[in-house]
């Protein structure tokens, strides 16, 4: 997406949704073409506002291309459905705050979607260490009365804990973790459609920044090279 970022953020519009789902529906060049004017202003434009908004309080943020790479994908539909936005470069090992618009709901989320494995050492050492594993719990049960649960992320847990660590952990449920987040769902609804609804991003952020600041103080970020998600 383009960097101008000159409009004032009004909310998700409702042509946003409506033009996601119609590319669900019609996942075609033909469709694109046809709607280029709402990609712009409907979905373009309000996506980049609302970045303009938050950056102050959460750093650089950006956006996913919306043509799907379809060199290594059975599916060839040329268009990505959605429309995210994230502070993080990686989506395997990336650490920060992301957005995900479909065509019927929003998702927001916090922390570390898929960890790589470099840090998934650093992760699993930290959980074990009797300091930082009891600050993880308690910030996991500070979260939860908020209604933000910190959950294991973009993959399955591992079946078995890894080895080295006994089988009667405290904590061998999150060492079987291939990441921490927080995520938080929304169906379409009329909040979404005003300029509120920036307030809503920024509460659950706010809100769940704890687990990123544990994450970036005991994992920080990786050295490998990125990868695509599986």
């Amino acid at each position: 997406m383009a960097t101008s970022r000159t409009t004032r953020f009004g909310g998700f519009p409702r042509a946003m949704f409506t033009f996601l789902e119609g590319l669900e529906k019609d996942n075609s060049k033909s469709y694109w073409d046809a709607n280029k004017a709402t990609w712009e202003s409907e979905v373009r434009e309000p996506v980049e506002a609302l970045m303009a908004d938050l950056e102050s309080e959460f750093g650089p943020l950006r956006t996913f291309r919306p043509n799907r790479d379809v060199r290594f994908s059975k599916d060839k539909s040329p268009y990505k459905t959605w429309v995210g936005v994230t502070t993080s470069e990686r989506a395997v090992g990336g650490i920060g705050y992301f957005l995900r618009i479909e065509s019927g709901a929003i998702r927001l989320a916090c922390g570390s979607m898929v960890m790589a494995s470099d840090q998934l050492e650093r992760f699993r050492a930290a959980i074990d260490n009797a300091a930082s594993g009891a600050e993880f719990d308690e910030l996991r049960e500070r979260l939860a009365r908020k209604g933000l649960t910190v959950g294991p992320g973009r993959e399955d847990p591992f079946k078995r804990i890894p080895a080295g660590y006994p089988k009667d952990h405290p904590r061998e449920d999150v060492l079987r973790w291939k990441g921490a987040v927080v995520v938080k769902e929304f169906e379409q609804a009329a909040w979404m459609y005003k300029a509120g609804a920036a307030g809503k991003v920024r509460e659950v952020w706010s809100g769940a920044a704890p687990l990123t600041d544990w994450i970036t103080t005991y994992v920080g970020e990786s050295t490998t090279p990125a990868r695509r998600p599986r």
